[in-house]
């Protein structure tokens, strides 16, 4: 029977395994820690008791991650915004910066402009000046009179003064233009001007030259023109002087706007390098971080893959597994720690152990916990399991496996048969199956595996198997009977499982069938049809009559289609185990469902303690078969032992290592089995026995399959064990046997045999030992006699009979006896041994026994209806007229249950 960790519980429940420990012991549910399992009656229990914890925990839980995903919303959104301010003022602060430099570029520009119309200008004054020097030389050459020589040269002086006049004032527009582009301008700019400087006061000069002559040759009477001359002198010093000083304010200004110029260049280069630096970096950080979150995601599906492969969950996935009874020394070796580290911890918490002593699951967490290591205990069932993943790639199509449930006597095996056109109700002893069975069916060139599962109550760990291997339920409902017990436990296995329902309303062909009652009825259980909006398909068959069968079969087909079933067929064969026995002619024969590759004959395989190469493989018909693949059910011949039911096979591709597997198997189920047992000596079974006051059954089970013996003890674990213990101290698959008979006498137990016979030593032994043989064929009369059997033994409960009752008429007080009630008995009679009970106004004032009781002045043991008499009550003495004395016995019953 499956159970359930009291920590992996918690976890679903959302609570600590403290807080469920305290519920458990609210509950009355024995359970001595984190660690302990309890039964699925318990955990039934648990949840309907903690439903409404549960769900309030759930909501705190729903409550908490909506206020962290809105916080997170709300970071993110915070986050943006900021992101978004700075994107702007970055975005204003460039337009900023792109702004004063055209002001800047449109400024240079202008300079520019302004320098190229002065050297303009003052190429044309100086073309001109020369032109005009020309001339005059030409004028010169020309002989005159003294008088005009005189004139002529007095106006030519004047002349020449005018030119130089227009000159100097066409240089000093010309120089601020050419001084504010000579520092920004470059070389080629300096070079430029300082080549238009040379031209044009040149000119100037050469004029000057040539007016100095006539001037040389004026007389002395001609009035001359210094007072004219030297202010034009004065005139052109203070001109020249405002031109140096204009000359530096406009060089000033001029290298002013350039070292702006360069600067804010620079700036706007300076801030467009950090700006690229800084998007670069942030992009190189943000790739970065998305390639170290693509990888962590990749390495989380790894191990949620693995975790789903290996059937744990991730967080376990990194744990260090350790089997269940681990000595020191091998949890040393584990945790690659020194075994002295452990037993100093040990030996701190107050539990010292040898290094060869075993630790338990407890002290195992403990000590893991304080070396800093994580640990993951590991079951027994778990360690046997194994764990495959395929690549999506290697999948291939494969066949559904079907399974049939419903409860007894609703038309499962009629409906295999109709479908299988075979007979195998009529071989079933009591109409009832006893056996998980498995059958392939060919339906329009797919095939189809059905696993029959038996409908009795007892076999609830069957039913429970069948639906963990299989694909689609289908859940057989007689229409003239509707939902019953078994019906409801096959609905709850198959929810548990995950797997599709397809309802059967069989026996629709009777006249009291009526189909939409039991829709109605199924509707309370979560199975809602199609047709009214549900998920469930429901066909109305008659296995019978043979009606709705190609629609239910086409159902299963539609249900398969949807559920794209695959599996690798090309690797080493892997599944369960169906069923077992043990053959008088062939020996241990397993019946098995491939559910992973390919099985063929000669396979080396494990199942459970069992091993062997597969040395026939024959199909539900008795036909010989080389192979079988994913979905496939066969029968093999050539294990070594009988497995147990339900246990998974895998092929080996070395037959010694398939071996030593099997016996490491084996060698640890004794030593468990071992463990289990409290041996008890003569000198300490009587103190044992008065210290728990308990009674037991012991019992040897021989049954003709594995599954019959899982269900007989899933029975017998549901009964009440409280006052007598049930132990089924060995079984096994086979005849009885002198052995068996042995171990019975030894252990003072009752051999229960299903389906099997004893051999004739076992029965002569068992003769002459006087030892109990019990044979059934039908397994709820054996749980019937088991239980009678029980109850028997139970230890008998004490019940209140009322003898009689008699009232108090008046009181009389005698010396040494003390108060004395004269009485009538006004119902039954009343024994000197009887217990009594004062009553008064319907109050119970007093319980105790009688002290005297007189009939006149004669002791007298019995007192009839309709008497008087004089009572005394032992340790009470407050008897008052009116008071009721009831007399009562206690006697012993013995117990229906």
């Amino acid at each position: 029977m499956a159970k359930v960790r009291i920590s992996s519980l918690a976890k679903e429940f959302g609570m600590t395994s403290k807080e469920l420990m305290g519920h458990l012991e609210e509950m009355k549910i024995p359970a001595k820690s984190a660690s302990s399992s309890l039964e699925d009656a318990f955990v039934a229990m648990v949840k309907k008791q903690l439903a409404p914890v549960i769900e309030a925990r759930a909501a705190e839980v729903e409550a908490a991650k909506r206020a962290e995903e809105e916080a997170e919303r709300a970071a993110e959104a915070e986050a943006a915004a900021k992101e978004e301010a700075e994107r702007l003022a970055a975005e204003a602060r460039r337009e900023e910066e792109r702004r004063l430099s055209q002001e800047a570029q449109a400024a240079a520009e202008a300079a520019r402009a302004a320098k190229e119309e002065a050297e303009r200008r003052a190429k044309e004054e100086a073309e001109k000046a020369a032109r005009e020097a020309e001339l005059e030389a030409k004028r010169r050459a020309v002989p005159a009179s003294d008088s005009g020589m005189r004139f002529r040269s007095l106006l030519d002086q004047i002349a020449e003064q005018e030119v130089v006049l227009k000159e100097k004032k066409a240089a000093e527009a010309a120089k601020p233009a050419s001084d504010s582009r000579s520092d920004r301008g470059g070389r080629r700019g300096g070079r430029n001007a300082g080549q238009n400087g040379a031209a044009t006061t040149d000119a100037p000069a050469r004029t000057r030259r040539r007016s100095s002559a006539p001037a040389a040759n004026m007389p002395d009477n001609f009035p001359p023109a210094p007072d004219k001359a030297g202010k034009g002198k004065k005139g052109r010093k203070g001109a020249s002087h405002e031109n140096h000083e204009g000359e530096d304010r406009y060089a000033r200004m001029a290298r002013e706007a350039e070292e702006y110029s360069r600067e804010k260049v620079l700036a706007d280069a300076r801030a467009a390098v950090e700006e690229a630096s800084r998007e670069s970096s942030g992009r190189r950080k943000k790739r970065k971080e998305k390639r170290a979150a693509e990888a962590a995601a990749a390495a989380e599906e790894r191990k949620i893959e693995e975790a789903l492969a290996q059937g744990i969950n991730p967080e376990d996935l990194d744990a260090v597994k350790v089997s269940e009874g681990v000595t020191v020394a091998e949890l040393a070796e584990i945790l690659e720690v020194s075994a002295n580290d452990i037993i100093k911890r040990l030996f701190l918490l107050g539990t010292p152990l040898t290094m060869t002593q075993t630790m338990s699951n407890d002290l195992v967490e403990l000590v893991a916990d304080d070396l800093g290591r994580q640990v993951r205990i590991v079951t027994a069932e778990e360690e046997n399991s194994f764990s495959f993943y395929d690549a999506p790639e290697d999948l291939k199509s494969r066949p559904p496996v079907v399974t049939v449930m419903g409860h007894v006597d609703h038309g499962k095996t009629s409906l295999l048969d109709a479908i299988r056109h075979t007979n195998v109700w009529s071989g079933e002893a009591g109409g009832i199956t006893q056996h998980i069975g498995a059958s392939e069916v060919t339906i329009n060139g797919r095939q189809i595996t059905f696993v029959d599962t038996p409908g009795h109550e007892a076999f609830t760990a069957m039913r429970a198997r069948g639906a963990k291997i299989t694909d689609v339920v289908v859940l057989v409902v007689a229409a003239d009977d509707g939902v019953m017990p078994q019906t409801i436990e096959a609905i709850n296995h198959s929810k548990a499982a995950g797997v599709p329902i397809i309802v059967a309303v069989n026996k629709c062909d009777k006249p009291e069938a009526n189909p939409d009652k039991v829709r109605q009825m199924l509707t309370e259980y979560g199975i809602i049809p199609e047709e009214w909006g549900g998920q469930n398909m429901f066909v109305n068959v008659s296995a019978k009559k043979g009606q709705g069968i190609d629609d239910l079969l086409e159902t299963i087909l539609l249900q398969a289609d949807v559920l794209e079933l695959k599996a690798n067929p090309d690797t080493f064969a892997s599944g369960n185990i169906i069923e077992a026995k043990l053959d008088r002619g062939r020996g241990p024969v397993a019946t098995l469902l491939v559910t992973r590759g390919t099985l063929h004959v000669g396979d080396t395989i494990v199942a459970g303690q069992s091993y062997g190469s597969v040395r026939a493989m024959l199909d539900q018909h008795g036909n010989h078969k080389d192979e079988a693949r994913p979905s496939d059910a066969v029968e093999i011949l050539g294990l070594n032992s009988v497995p147990a039911a339900g246990d998974e096979f895998r092929v080996f591709e070395d037959a010694r290592d398939a071996r030593d597997l099997a016996e490491q198997r084996a060698l640890k189920a004794r030593i468990e089995e071992q463990n289990k047992v409290k041996h008890v000596t003569l000198e300490t079974l009587f103190d044992e026995m008065s210290q728990n006051e308990l009674k037991e059954l012991n019992l040897v089970v021989k049954a003709d399959a594995q599954g019959t013996i899982e269900a007989l003890a899933d029975s017998i674990g549901k009964m009440d064990q409280s006052e007598v213990r049930i132990n089924i101290i060995h079984s096994a698959v086979g005849a009885i046997s002198e052995t068996d008979v042995t171990l019975a006498m030894a252990s003072n137990a009752i051999i229960i045999g299903f389906g099997v016979r004893p051999q004739p030593k076992a029965r002569d032994a068992a003769e002459r030992e006087n030892v109990q043989i019990k044979t059934y064929s039908i397994i709820y009369k054996a749980i019937e006699d088991i239980d009678a059997a029980r109850i028997g033994m139970l230890k008998p409960t004490e019940e209140e009979v009322q003898t009689g009752s008699a009232e108090v008429r008046d009181t009389f007080r005698v010396p040494k006896a003390g108060t004395i009630a004269g009485c009538m008995v006004t119902e039954g009679e009343i024994s000197r041994d009887d217990k009594v009970r004062v009553v008064r106004d319907g109050v119970v004032v007093f319980d105790g026994s009688f002290g005297s009781m007189r009939r006149f002045k004669d002791d007298v043991n019995v007192v009839k209806r309709g008497y008087e008499c004089g009572l005394g009550i032992e340790k009470f003495q407050d008897i008052k007229v009116g008071d009721i004395l009831e007399a009562y016995k206690i006697v012993e019953v013995a117990r229906t249950e």
